[in-house]
């Protein structure tokens, strides 16, 4: 079957946090939350709960838990997952909160590659620990990680966890095994956790392969704790689900607990259907359509860029639909002294975010919020008919600015 990426769908007055959040006009390309309806076998499931007409208390069955390993297995070389290692919750940050939570106490040191998704901060405070950055190095408009660095970081003994992105968001990297292997050995020969967020590991571009961390190998797996849900994949965020994964029952001993404390145990009937419909032949041939889809994307934007304005490159984007851009020329001319005035950037609180909003009317994140100010962050998610429109505005606008 083939699926069509291309239908606008007006998201407008449905409580979209994405599109209801801005002013009529305004083309939100920011929260990473795709403009395409989900696969019509989660849709169908979905349709089939409905009907039922009754929605009380969820017991999720052990249905839920062959899906989740059998995706695993299949799709990613997960081969020794067991279920008994999965444990369920409401979304991928409530999980990382509460892994915080179960494995160190307020002052503890949680170490971040930045840049790096925003929730991570506002996790790591909110559980009173202290924030550390592994800085990613930038060069050739890619990503690597800071092995040098990291191994100070992690080697102090306040240090209890590190958070991993894989793949990373925003950065675009998809993390080899060799770079992988190397941050395990570091973070293992100090005792320090790694907690892998992979909620991105269905978008992977041509010539890269997402690997799990925890199936690298069982040393691995025992001083790892993962993350995954199908949401960003499915575009089923607002269904709530998402699984915490440990071979350790002592620590799922402990995450169980904070999960408990946190109040975040019950899940809706919607996302345990929804997982068990998108963990199928079916979801996994819509998810490779996409999957095209989203990467032709990708190539129009880089090369529309390359063409219009080549001084703000894009960086090589392995995963994920999200770009990272890099407008150094913008903030290279503020603080340097030229004037920006004519574009109301002169004020130091003032970004380009704000610009691009405020001229434009293209909503997107200003890299500001994951940890560099020099980057936009733009959701690639989109029709592409809006897409181009998003482009004209973003261009035009960065243009002006330099």
């Amino acid at each position: 079957m083939k699926y069509n990426f291309d239908e606008i769908v007006d998201r407008r007055n449905t409580d979209s946090y994405k599109w209801d959040s801005c002013e009529q006009g305004v083309l939100p390309m920011w929260v990473a939350d795709m403009d395409f309806r989900t696969a019509p076998c989660i849709v169908e499931a979905l349709q089939k709960r409905v009907a039922h007409g009754i929605f009380g208390y969820t017991k999720v069955p052990e249905s839920y838990y062959d899906s989740v390993v059998n995706w695993f297995k299949n799709r990613h070389g997960w081969n020794n997952l067991q279920k008994e290692w999965i444990l369920y919750t409401s979304g991928v940050v409530p999980a990382i909160s509460v892994v915080i939570k179960a494995f160190t106490q307020p002052g503890d040191q949680v170490i971040v590659q930045t840049p790096v998704y925003n929730c991570f901060f506002s996790s790591i405070r909110n559980n009173g620990c202290e924030i550390v950055e592994n800085k990613l190095l930038y060069k050739d408009q890619t990503y690597t990680m800071d092995f040098e660095d990291l191994e100070r970081k992690v080697a102090n003994p306040k240090a209890k966890l590190l958070l991993l992105c894989n793949p990373h968001n925003p950065a675009g990297r998809v993390w080899t095994r060799e770079e992988l292997i190397r941050l395990g050995d570091i973070c293992i020969r100090h005792d320090v956790l790694v907690v892998s967020d992979e909620i991105h590991c269905e978008f992977v571009n041509p010539g890269y392969k997402y690997v799990p961390f925890a199936s690298i190998s069982e040393e691995m797996q025992h001083h790892s704790i993962t993350c995954n849900a199908p949401s960003k994949a499915f575009n089923t965020a607002g269904l709530q689900i998402a699984n915490i994964i440990s071979d350790n029952p002592d620590y799922r001993q402990k995450i169980d607990r904070a999960i408990n404390i946190n109040e975040v145990c019950d899940v809706n009937p919607f996302g345990v259907i929804a997982l068990q419909a998108a963990y199928t032949d079916e979801g996994a041939e819509w998810l490779r359509q996409l999957n095209d889809y989203l990467c032709s994307n990708y190539n129009y934007l880089k090369n529309y860029f390359e063409q219009e304005i080549p001084q703000f490159p894009v960086i090589k984007l392995e995963g994920t639909y999200l770009a990272w851009v890099d407008c150094s020329v913008v903030l290279a001319k503020r603080t340097n002294g030229s004037s920006l005035s004519h574009c109301g950037l002169d004020a130091p609180h003032l970004s380009i975010e704000d610009y691009l909003l405020k001229h434009q009317q293209v909503l997107v994140n200003d890299g500001s919020m994951y940890g560099d100010d020099h980057f936009i962050r733009i959701n690639l998610a989109c029709p592409r008919q809006r897409l181009e429109e998003g482009m004209k505005r973003i261009v035009e606008g960065l243009k002006e600015l330099s």
